[in-house]
């Protein structure tokens, strides 16, 4: 039986630069950073409020097939291949914070059926979408 995620990827184009940002900027901690013997790089970090949730920093390469990397990286150039979302207690005091550290949003703190959401890029720029989530209940009709 599954009983928990454990590792999620987020492909960026530098894992040292990356590295710095999520635990630098958005507040995450180290959990491991590996070169393995065939040169493969094993980095992650966690939010010390999740421990248990692994981010693993990589870049696209082997042992991907090398039609994968090269869409992986055109999609890169182009504005990001994948994104996180991340909880937030004040999503206004949030995006404060990290516009003070230089963080470039596309959308400031607005209001939604499911809480105040705002979205910035990572520094491979990849979504990072920050949500402080409301107490009610959604439905679709909040969406129509």
């Amino acid at each position: 039986m599954i009983t928990n995620i454990s590792i999620v990827s987020v492909f960026v184009k530098d894992i040292d630069e990356s590295k710095r940002f999520y635990v630098d900027v958005l507040g995450f901690e180290e959990k491991d950073d590996i070169t393995l013997g065939d040169g493969y790089r094993w980095c992650s970090v966690v939010h010390p409020n999740q421990p248990e949730l692994q981010v693993s920093l990589a870049v696209p390469g082997p042992p991907l097939p090398e039609e994968l990397v090269t869409a992986m990286k055109r999609a890169q150039d182009s504005g990001g291949l994948n994104g996180l979302g991340l909880t937030v207690d004040d999503c206004e005091q949030t995006f404060a914070d990290l516009s003070a550290k230089g963080v470039e949003f596309l959308q400031p703190p607005s209001a939604r059926p499911y809480g105040t959401e705002a979205v910035c890029r990572d520094n491979s720029g990849n979504w990072v979408v920050l949500v402080e989530p409301s107490d009610r209940t959604v439905t679709a009709a909040d969406f129509a």
